[in-house]
């Protein structure tokens, strides 16, 4: 691996969200050094809004690139097992947007491929790294709300509605589950330690598409523990995390993007922690990964393999109560 400064990424996809993982690129000790499309127009277009050096227009070509350390792949959900799959076989180290794949089964082959060829993945979920969750992870460590009960937590907007969007688009893995769902399953996973629900009630509801618009689901965990998720892609929600405990209770307001975090403890004032925040938030998921890089490591403990599977897991129980599939899943 080269020096801490010059980790190089390839950027796979020049959509939304690559847009802001590469503003929290910037603020890190990696650089963009190539970028990949379909299209070499939008790649070169990409390219020069970007300062990157090198723009492909063929996957190959970039796994080919001996200078290419990180592959960050930010394209729709049904791409993600394949090009994951052909980087990790390439020994390039591959931080996947969330979900990471359309089903469990092409998650094991994701992990497996990582595991045959020592080579570092995991599933980008970005909002484990910033500060304010960080920060609620020590309070829980520490039991400061004591025993935890309840979690509560939405992540839903209101999108035009586009037939052909990867919102919307089945054959692009389109849903409110998978797209803003999988946002809220995270974090009652990671208030309660990664460990499978022990059962799960929902209830989907469909739009014109065929695609999953509104979502609430009610997670058990045993020893009365309970998660409440909801998540939409057509409906204005909350989008805060509430954590209830025996002695408290945790408040992250509009939990994806937020600054902050508040501790009530029963008995005392509430605390607000209010950190410096650099950039736009991607820059410590990015940070910490190069990090687990330069240690050898091919998995990390913040969002291991296992609960990613978990998840994945998780949200096919909930897709099979309502007999959802997507067309790829078909066998014809």
């Amino acid at each position: 691996m080269k020096t801490k400064t010059t980790i190089n990424w390839a950027l796979v996809g020049t959509g939304g969200i690559t847009n802001k993982f590469i503003e929290g690129l910037r603020a890190t000790t990696g650089q963009a050094a190539a970028v990949v499309s379909r299209s070499r127009e939008n790649a070169r277009s990409f390219a020069e809004r970007n300062n990157i050096e090198k723009a492909y227009d063929n996957y190959e070509s970039m796994l080919e690139d001996p200078d290419i350390d990180f592959v960050y792949i930010g394209t729709p959900h049904t791409t993600h097992k394949d090009l994951t799959v052909r980087a990790l076989k390439a020994k390039k180290a591959v931080l996947c947007e969330k979900p990471t794949a359309i089903n469990a089964g092409e998650l094991k082959e994701m992990v497996l491929a990582a595991q045959e060829n020592k080579t570092f993945f995991m599933e980008a979920m970005w909002t484990r790294f910033i500060p304010p969750v960080v920060e609620v992870r020590k309070w829980l460590s520490q039991k400061l709300i004591g025993e935890v009960k309840m979690v509560q937590v939405n992540f839903g907007f209101n999108a035009p509605y586009d037939p052909k969007g990867r919102l919307f688009d089945l054959h692009l893995g389109g849903g409110a589950l998978l797209d803003a769902g999988i946002y809220p399953l995270s974090m009652i996973s990671m208030v309660f330690g990664g460990v499978k629900p022990l059962d799960i009630k929902s209830q989907l509801y469909f739009g014109k598409s065929g695609a999953d618009e509104e979502d609430a689901v009610i997670l058990s965990y045993g020893e009365h523990k309970i998660g409440f998720a909801a998540a939409a892609t057509r409906t204005v929600l909350e989008n805060d995390l509430w954590i209830y405990g025996t002695d408290g209770k945790i408040h992250i307001p509009n939990y994806i993007w937020s600054r902050n975090a508040k501790l009530f403890v029963d008995g005392k004032d509430e605390y607000t922690y209010q950190p410096e925040f650099v950039s736009n938030g991607y820059n410590y998921e990015a940070e910490a990964v190069m990090d687990c890089i330069r240690e050898g490591k091919i998995e990390c403990p913040v969002m291991s393999w296992n609960e990613s599977m978990i998840l994945m897991e998780t949200m096919d129980a909930i897709r099979d109560q309502w007999n959802f599939k997507y067309p790829s899943e078909v066998v014809t």
